[in-house]
């Protein structure tokens, strides 16, 4: 029988759409059967697993959909990990993709140069690229990126989630899920 800690909550928005695919959104199980209790979300799947208390016993929920629908904001936060997701985890001028402690950002303007820190002037590169492009501007090093910057709307990095799926999911999941992965044939 799997620990309590591994029997995350998959949690779908009111359109039963996952609030997010990259980091798939996910509850711990505490914090799942809080919202059953306090009616904020429907249970839509459930694992073998039981919690009990000495008058109350459930199982433990695997699928939930939000009873109220949330919004995506239109645009993500500019974090490192996001410009990474933008970029398809794929360095920007060598084209390689690599792991995530391999990637560093990189200012196609560098900021010694009057560039910002923005999303329209970072992208993804990996180490190599960044030491060897170093402080020039792309033409001065004769290294452009493979894709201009721009800055992605939400929807753009939840597709691009959906080509790199978690080492984990759950069977309960998959009817809730989209991944771009080849399909069992039977």
């Amino acid at each position: 029988m799997p620990s309590l800690e591994r029997c995350p909550a998959l949690v779908l928005n009111a359109d039963y759409r996952p609030l997010s695919y990259f980091p798939l959104s996910l509850w711990s199980w505490q914090d799942a059967v809080k919202a059953v209790f306090l009616e904020r979300v429907d249970i839509l799947s459930e694992y073998d697993r039981v919690v009990h208390s000495p008058s109350f016993e459930m199982r433990l929920p695997s699928v939930i959909a939000l009873r109220e629908y949330v919004a995506p904001s239109r645009y993500p936060a500019f974090t490192r990990f996001n410009v990474f997701l933008r970029d398809s985890f794929r360095c920007q001028y060598c084209d390689l993709r690599r792991p995530t402690p391999e990637l560093t950002f990189d200012h196609v303007v560098p900021r010694s140069k009057g560039g910002h820190t923005t999303w329209e002037n970072v992208v993804t590169a990996c180490g190599t690229c960044n030491t060897r492009k170093g402080n020039q501007l792309p033409h001065q090093c004769g290294m452009h990126p493979h894709r201009a910057p721009w800055r992605p709307h939400t929807a753009e990095l939840q597709e691009n989630g959906r080509a790199f799926p978690p080492n984990f999911l759950h069977d309960s999941w998959r009817d809730y899920l989209y991944w771009d992965t080849e399909l069992e044939q039977g």
